[in-house]
């Protein structure tokens, strides 16, 4: 069966073959196709999701819109369907409740999927599988032509000296770690550790952590000095800038948040210590 795959916007993980469209193409252009998915990942793109379904609807073939948006979990992860080659979930699901998370919700509880091929990891929470299924997954990213990047995220409290090992062994490229709410802090700290014990200096960069700013009741102060606690247990801080429903953020937080997502303007402000 040919499906077209429809995204509202495109991002760095938007497939790029012939048959994943951001706009709706020219007649030339229009494939023949059996069904059409529109995939939505955030809320505040369902309106334009909803006008996309309109246009596709005019080739006479079934149009399904569905994804993370929805509130749909996602089954079986198949590469290069909804994400570019070279991304991989091969777990969905977390047992935390975080209250800005809608994993759980989506998800449920943990759960194992089938390993696929890729070097970019997008699991909800990695470190909270099975040993296992872990060493498959790390079995898997030795094959790959690309060094491993676990963009998905790695819980701090997880990690462990064998993570670490395996992490070495594939020459990761970046691990991006969370400080989402402050009981985040200390266990980010072991991990920063744990990680320069097993040879992920800081000036490599390897080490990365998302830092949630802007939400409700937060300051650009606070927002700051977690940014900084952040580099000062050995990570680079990427601000992650929170979002509504509805996708509204403030201007000045926006502002802010620009200042804190380029790794080379970071390094170089933190170790100057402005």
């Amino acid at each position: 069966m040919r499906i077209a795959r429809v995204f509202p916007r495109r991002t760095k993980a938007t497939p790029d073959d012939p048959l994943a469209f951001t706009v709706f193409p020219k007649k030339k252009d229009i494939p023949e196709v059996d069904e059409i998915h529109i995939s939505v990942t955030f809320s505040y793109d369902l309106p334009k999701a909803e006008t996309q379904e309109k246009d596709w609807r005019r080739l006479g073939v079934p149009v399904k819109i569905g994804g993370p948006a929805l509130g749909q979990p996602g089954g079986d992860f198949i590469p290069g369907m909804y994400l570019k080659k070279g991304y991989v979930i091969t777990s969905r699901g977390c047992n935390n409740h975080c209250w800005f998370c809608g994993v759980p919700g989506r998800e449920g509880g943990l759960l194992e999927l089938p390993i696929t091929e890729g070097w970019n990891v997008l699991d909800d929470n990695l470190l909270a599988c099975s040993e296992s299924h872990i060493r498959d997954v790390f079995a898997m990213l030795k094959t790959q032509s690309e060094r491993p990047v676990f963009t998905g995220g790695l819980e701090s409290k997880l990690l462990q000296p064998w993570h670490v090992e395996l992490l070495r062994e594939v020459k990761a490229k970046r691990l991006y770690f969370a400080y989402d709410t402050p009981d985040d802090y200390a266990p980010l700290l072991q991990a920063g550790r744990l990680l320069r014990d097993g040879g992920f200096t800081q000036a490599s960069h390897a080490a990365s952590c998302y830092v949630l700013i802007g939400y409700p009741g937060d300051t650009q102060t606070n927002a700051e000095r977690r940014l900084r606690q952040t580099w000062a247990a050995g990570f680079l801080p990427f601000a992650m800038l929170y979002r509504d429903n509805g996708g509204k953020v403030n201007t000045d937080w926006s502002k802010f948040q620009r200042t804190w997502v380029r790794p080379e303007i970071l390094a170089c402000k933190l170790k100057e210590g402005s």
